[in-house]
């Protein structure tokens, strides 16, 4: 049950912030209608990110699983940014990126690489706090 509450809580925070950066985000570039993507990326992204890290509060080492997962998921993301850059920047001629189709990449990805960051950090927080044992194989009170 502490694994499930952990898991919401840090759901909730991590896409409370996923959101805060992508409005920023948006704010700050002027962004239309197209952002609208980008909000609804951001959501899958929390929902995706809460599972991984769920599944490796189970583990046997889960303070070494959730530090593991995050920078496997921030791997991937890192990968994404290239990709997604790289594609942008590669279109000839007449449809080549704007600062519009760059804002909308820098959307998809900083949110969703707040939103590993964040539930890594609160996961490790409670992951820490259970791991202390007081009695005869832990901590003397």
């Amino acid at each position: 049950m502490r694994a499930f509450f952990t898991s919401l809580f840090a759901f909730i925070l991590s896409g409370f912030l996923g959101r805060v950066v992508a409005q920023q985000l948006a704010v700050a570039t002027g962004a239309d209608e197209t952002y609208i993507i980008v909000f609804m990326a951001t959501a899958l992204v929390a929902v995706l990110v809460t599972i991984f890290f769920f599944v490796a509060q189970f583990r046997s080492d889960p303070v070494r699983a959730a530090d593991r997962t995050m920078w496997r998921l921030l791997a991937i993301f890192g990968i994404a940014l290239v990709v997604l850059a790289g594609w942008t920047f590669a279109e000839p001629g007449a449809n080549r990126s704007t600062g519009r189709d760059l804002s909308i990449i820098a959307g998809l990805i900083l949110p969703g690489a707040a939103t590993i960051v964040a539930q890594w950090l609160f996961v490790r927080w409670r992951l820490k706090r259970s791991a202390i044992k007081f009695g005869r194989g832990g901590a003397n009170a």
